[in-house]
């Protein structure tokens, strides 16, 4: 298990906590403090000190996170390894759930499961598991690629450490989509196994995730996704059947993705910021999928700018938007705990 840390010194002890108190296997502990000015330090070697599972590298000038993350990775001689940030949480018996799946798949060569979200208390995790789905490694990119999202959060993934030998660990090319980059990679090399039905991790929402809103950083967000896709292309989907194909509907997902978040910016009643934004996801759902200057969501972006010039208003009184959107929303979150792979964006 590795740890990477930065300020996060006050979620630690909790944080390794869950990760020692794991039953049903062995498990050791690397925290990785990058040079944290918050004290995170001491508290790592407090913790090492009183347990000897537990050992700690302390950077003396911050690295940033791909090279902590490569460090850890790179230290740790486990069967298998967990990359959990310091402010997230394993559920109990999530290594044992997650273990049995890859002894008894051999072919599987990452498992991921269902990270639940939460601020200050953790509500209680669901544990008993409902069944395994795994995937062939092709099937599972195809799926990815359709959908054009990252169904998977760190916190809730294991994988072989022979598989992260291979991978070389995190993409310094990608620091904003490195996780996605490496799902995919992984699916290259083999299996990909998810364990149903149960809470595998938590995954802390707060004023300092690198993700903290919707559609804050959209254009961003979705520029870096398509990013980590063609770097997979280009450089390790060779042995993945139909590779032009691929690329092709990992683009169309991604430009469809911008197109809705614009054309729900507009609905909604747009500020001048939202107004920006929209325009710049329309132009990167352009620039990285032509074809989409003529789709139906592109005609109804235009149909809502201009009535949004006309100041006539959304089409849908907002209240009504809202709560559609909820249902939406409400339905894709059961559909991804459920199936593991998130649906690509539709919009009427």
């Amino acid at each position: 298990m590795v740890v990477p840390c930065y300020n996060y010194g006050h979620f630690l002890p909790d944080c390794v906590q869950g990760v020692l108190s794991q039953d049903g296997v062995d498990v050791d502990v690397l925290i990785v403090d990058d040079c944290s000015p918050d004290g995170s330090a001491e508290v790592a070697r407090r913790l090492a000190d009183e347990d000897p599972r537990v050992r700690v590298i302390v950077h003396e000038v911050n690295a940033g996170h791909i090279a902590t993350y490569n460090e850890g990775l790179a230290a740790v001689d486990g069967d298998y390894v967990v990359l959990l940030s310091a402010d997230d949480l394993v559920t109990p018996g999530s290594f044992q759930r997650a273990t049995a799946l890859l002894e008894a798949h051999p072919e599987v060569v990452m498992v991921h499961g269902f990270a639940r979200t939460f601020t200050d208390v953790p509500p209680p995790a669901r544990t008993e598991v409902k069944s395994w789905t795994v995937w062939p490694g092709a099937e599972w990119i195809g799926r990815v690629c359709r959908a054009g999202g990252n169904p998977v959060a760190t916190p809730e993934v294991m994988l072989r450490n022979e598989t992260m030998r291979k991978l070389g660990g995190y993409d310094t090319r990608a620091p904003h989509a490195g996780d996605f980059l490496m799902w995919l990679r992984a699916a290259a090399l083999g299996g990909i196994g998810r364990v149903n039905g149960v809470d595998q991790a938590y995954y802390r929402v707060h004023g300092n995730n690198m993700h903290t809103s919707q559609f804050a950083g959209a254009d961003t967000d979705l520029r870096k996704r398509h990013e980590a896709f063609e770097i997979f292309f280009d450089e390790d989907a060779g042995a993945v059947p139909d590779v032009d194909g691929l690329r092709s509907a990992a683009s169309l997902a991604v430009a469809r993705e911008a197109l809705a978040i614009a054309c729900s910016l507009i609905e909604a009643g747009p500020s001048e910021d939202d107004r920006a934004l929209a325009g710049r996801l329309v132009a990167l759902a352009e620039e990285i999928y032509p074809p989409a200057a003529s789709s139906r969501l592109r005609q109804r972006y235009g149909r809502l700018v201009q009535r949004d010039a006309e100041g006539k208003g959304p089409l849908v009184p907002r209240g009504v938007s809202a709560f559609n959107k909820r249902v939406r929303d409400h339905v894709e979150w059961r559909r991804w705990r459920r199936n593991g792979v998130e649906s690509a964006v539709k919009l009427p």
